[in-house]
Order: structure tokens, then C-alpha cells, then sequence
């Protein structure tokens, strides 16, 4: 497995750029556009809903689902787990897993609200039958670079953070040179719907509609013209179950 180099490309599917706006144009508008590229591409990608999303856009999780993409929970309201008593916390990954599977059945794979999970509600996701983590960041402690065991959970760590995406290419291309054979991606619906920059950080708003689908385009291809598999996060946790077992 440390030979191969494997790429997870994953969107996180809330509400736009909380808690910033309580709008919907990233579900509505921004992944219509995502997933059409996907099909151009036939590439494979794993989405991460909030519960509210799948309350609000059941129909859209189904359709990914059905059309071979893997769906994940990204807690339920996209409050910050680290920030809630552990009770509460279980309780809303719970109460969010549980909509899930009703929406489209099975689910494997979580994913915290701002990549924060507490270690401590890791038996949390064991007990609601998850395979595997994707809540902490290869660039936050405690600096996991590539997919591990945790208990009977694999953790597969983000790699860089999703405003290194919306870099312009010729500096984002220097920084995946430097990344681990194996890595996952990560960027959110609204990044590929028009971000005003009045009242919201330049990181946030940068590069966002059409150029941040046309720099996830050139991703795609370097990731193909270096060799590197697109699976989902589901299926790149398999993988190492497989070669630990």
C-alpha cells in the first residue's frame, strides 16, 4: 500500500460557508456542477452531509448514492462537536447517522464539523458502526499524515486544507508535489458558487464559481497524468483493513 499512490477526493455538504450564511446555493447550485464534472471525469468521490442537508436535499444524497458515489455524515447541524459536552456530542452524531441511513441506507464514514473531533468520541463512531474517521487533518495535532488503525476505526486523515484547492495553479502544483503517496482532498459545494468577498475573508471568497471548478479540473488531470488511483474514502479504509487483518 505505501507504494501506490491513491487519492480521495471528498466534499463536505452544509449549508454555505457556516456559520457564516444560513444559505443553500452550494447543495442547490455548486453540486449539480460538481457531480456533472464528476461524470465527465468518471471519477468516484465521497460527500459528506450534515443532517440537515439530507432532512432538506434527501433526493440529491440518493441520487449520488445511487450513481456509485459514497455518502458520509458531517454531523448534524454543523456544530462544533469539540465545543459540546461528550453526551451531547454522541447524541448529535446519533441523531445525524440515523438520518442518514434512513436517506440512503448504509453509511461507513464520518467526518467532524471544522475537522474537530475529541479522540474521546471516537468509541462514539465505533458504537454507531462506522468503519472509518475522516475529522482529523494531517496539519493539526496529533499530525496523523496517512490512514491508520484507531481501535477498530481506520483514520484517514485530510491532507491540506480546502483553500490550498482554490490557489492558483502554479503554486497549488508545487504543493502537491510535496504531499504523501496517499491523500485526501477536501472542499465544500458553495467553494463552486460565486463567494462575494465583501464581509468574508480572502481565503474564503478567492477563486470560488467557475475557477474553482476549473483548478478541481487540473487536480483531476495531474492526478491522472501521476498515476494515482481516485478511490473513495470507504474504499481506501477497506484497503488497509485488508492489508492489517
Amino acid at each position: 500500500m505505501k507504494r501506490q499512490r491513491i487519492a480521495v477526493l471528498s466534499f463536505d455538504v452544509e449549508q454555505d460557508i457556516p456559520p457564516f450564511s444560513n444559505t443553500w446555493r452550494g447543495v442547490e447550485e455548486g453540486l449539480p456542477r460538481i457531480v456533472q464534472f464528476l461524470e465527465e471525469k468518471k471519477v468516484k468521490a465521497t460527500f459528506f452531509f450534515t443532517g440537515e442537508a439530507l432532512k432538506r436535499y434527501p433526493d440529491k444524497a440518493r441520487e449520488l448514492y445511487d450513481s456509485g458515489h459514497e455518502i458520509g455524515v458531517h454531523g448534524y447541524k454543523h456544530e462544533r462537536l469539540d465545543k459540546l459536552d461528550h453526551d451531547t456530542a454522541c447524541k448529535t452524531i446519533t441523531k445525524a447517522t440515523n438520518i442518514a441511513r434512513q436517506v440512503v441506507g448504509e453509511v461507513y464514514g464520518f467526518r467532524a464539523p471544522n475537522l474537530q473531533l475529541p479522540l474521546t468520541l471516537l468509541k462514539c463512531l465505533e458504537d454507531n458502526s462506522y468503519t472509518y474517521d475522516s475529522s482529523l487533518a494531517a496539519y493539526k495535532p496529533p499530525f496523523i499524515r496517512k490512514p491508520t488503525r484507531i481501535g477498530s476505526l481506520v483514520e484517514v486523515p485530510v491532507t491540506v486544507t480546502s483553500s490550498i484547492l482554490r490557489l492558483p495553479w502554479p503554486i497549488q502544483a508545487r504543493i502537491h508535489k510535496h504531499l504523501s503517496s496517499i491523500r485526501v482532498y477536501f472542499s465544500h459545494p458553495w467553494e463552486y458558487t460565486r463567494v462575494e468577498r465583501v464581509g468574508i475573508r480572502l481565503d474564503i471568497s478567492m477563486n470560488t464559481g467557475n475557477k474553482a471548478l476549473t483548478l478541481l479540473e487540473k487536480l483531476i488531470d495531474y492526478l491522472a497524468m501521476n498515476k494515482f488511483k481516485v478511490l473513495t474514502a470507504h474504499e481506501l479504509a477497506r484497503q488497509l483493513l485488508r492489508n492489517t487483518t
